[in-house]
């Protein structure tokens, strides 16, 4: 079974590697906001609705208060007032030529696509039409689990038993990869056998990686950046790697 190119979503990498204070308000409004569309698509009982489960779990590990989370998932289920946030995606392609995959939840299409817009231009990319960037992604659903001394072999054997389709790895985490609609399934599945997930949710796993000069990296840093900046960007897919040192500079 060959392994499929990539895992890692910047966003993840930005808050680990972040200084925490510095993007908290913006984890907390985004976090915020995937709570409330979970609400409204699967409604408000995290027990019978996962992607609600997961993205208050998802709140909790990052210190989301208790009342936050409540109050989006009533706006979500519509018990209070609030805004109706519509699920977007947007393809570009960076410096170099990388190819970019958004994820957005909006209330405002035209702001967004303006801000999107303008952040590739600035930083030496430009904003695709719709399906010209897709193919060069497979939309998949992906558990991460962390390392913490699990015997690789025992886990695949778990996970494909459990339905997965491959399992990477890197030196933080193992990245168990089902078919979409197999994702929720194959978790409680291993759930189930006592292994925890750290983070469930579909992602885009590029197929083949591109490879980017320096300067050209460094420029599609700085574009990543301002795009992670804008609170209507949940998640950000590439086709690069990027290494530990871009982020150092």
């Amino acid at each position: 079974m060959a392994p499929m190119a990539g895992h890692s979503k910047w966003k993840n990498i930005r808050i680990r590697k972040g200084k925490q204070d510095a993007i908290r308000g913006k984890v907390f409004t985004k976090l915020s906001r995937e709570i409330i569309v979970a609400a409204r698509e699967g409604g408000g009982d995290p027990d019978m609705n996962p992607r609600l489960r997961i993205a208050v779990q998802k709140a909790k590990e990052n210190s989301v208060p208790k009342d936050n989370i409540e109050r989006s998932i009533k706006r979500g289920t519509g018990e209070i007032e609030g805004e109706n946030y519509e699920s977007l995606t947007y393809e570009g392609y960076g410096p170099g030529g990388a190819a970019i995959i958004l994820e957005v939840l909006t209330e405002n299409k035209n702001r967004t696509v303006a801000e999107v817009r303008h952040a590739f231009s600035k930083h030496g990319g430009n904003l695709a039409e719709n399906g010209s960037v897709a193919w060069q992604f497979k939309h998949v659903g992906q558990i991460t689990v962390a390392r913490e001394g699990r015997d690789e072999d025992e886990l695949t054997m778990q996970a494909l038993e459990a339905g997965a389709e491959d399992v990477t790895s890197d030196d933080d985490a193992f990245y168990i990869v089902t078919a979409r609609e197999d994702l929720h399934a194959a978790n409680d599945a291993l759930d189930k056998q006592g292994v925890k997930a750290e983070d469930v949710g579909l992602t885009y796993l590029a197929t083949n990686k591109s490879e980017l000069s320096p300067d050209d990296m460094r420029k599609l840093v700085k574009l990543l950046d301002a795009l992670e900046d804008l609170d209507d960007v949940q998640q950000t897919y590439m086709n690069v790697d990027v290494p530990d040192e871009f982020f150092e500079e």
